[in-house]
């Protein structure tokens, strides 16, 4: 038997994914809450297989509330339940703890497909969301080889080609001398330049100064 715990803050919610789950032979509903600090207290209580947890939620979301839950039961399978279809929401999602993201608009019959998925010791996500996420991932890919830097990495990037010393960079950035350094670091490395010249050149082709 299949236990499960559904945390969603709107009860009419509750109300209906359990009638779905416990009309299944194989699952049975054993608890509910309505907040990620409540489902935390319900997942120690009742030990779960899996929970069923809503991604938007008052006070804390089910996404940051993850890790805190794992912690406390970490048997437990999290299977997110979310009505964005965002790649981003889903990466975050796994990258939380979570073993499963499933739509809210998803039909009854895929619901209950996930939640033994998961319970399994798979992975589920739906094939369209999945598609959008590799999608996602790819161009991600392309961007990062067209540039490597990172937003932060081009900031630093530009002050630098101005003038601006590791000190004056951290001043103005309100990050320390050390992590100006560091990515001053991973600028050189990444784009393997060896002298200030040189960065100057790639900020002026890169169109981050004029000339």
């Amino acid at each position: 038997m299949i236990r499960v715990l559904v945390v969603d803050d709107h009860a009419v919610v509750r109300s209906g994914l359990r009638r779905v789950l416990d009309a299944e032979d194989d699952i049975e509903t054993v608890g509910e809450a309505a907040t990620a600090d409540r489902a935390i207290f319900e997942a120690m209580e009742h030990a779960p297989d899996v929970v069923l947890m809503d991604v938007t939620m008052p006070e804390q979301s089910g996404v940051d509330a993850l890790p805190a839950l794992l912690q406390s039961v970490p048997e437990t399978r999290v299977l997110m339940l979310s009505m964005h279809d965002d790649p981003g929401y889903v990466r975050a999602a796994f990258e939380a703890g979570a073993s499963g993201y499933v739509l809210k608009e998803a039909a009854d019959s895929e619901v209950v497909a996930a939640v033994r998925a998961v319970a399994s010791g798979e992975s589920y996500v739906h094939p369209a969301l999945g598609a959008k996420l590799v999608a996602a991932e790819s161009e991600e890919r392309r961007r990062a080889a067209a540039d490597p830097l990172s937003e932060r990495e081009r900031e630093v990037l530009r002050l630098l080609a101005l003038g601006h010393t590791n000190q004056e960079i951290a001043t103005m950035l309100y990050i320390s001398v050390r992590t100006a350094e560091t990515h001053r670091a991973h600028i050189m490395q990444k784009l393997r330049l060896a002298s200030r010249a040189e960065l100057v050149r790639y900020a002026l082709d890169a169109g981050l100064i004029e000339a």
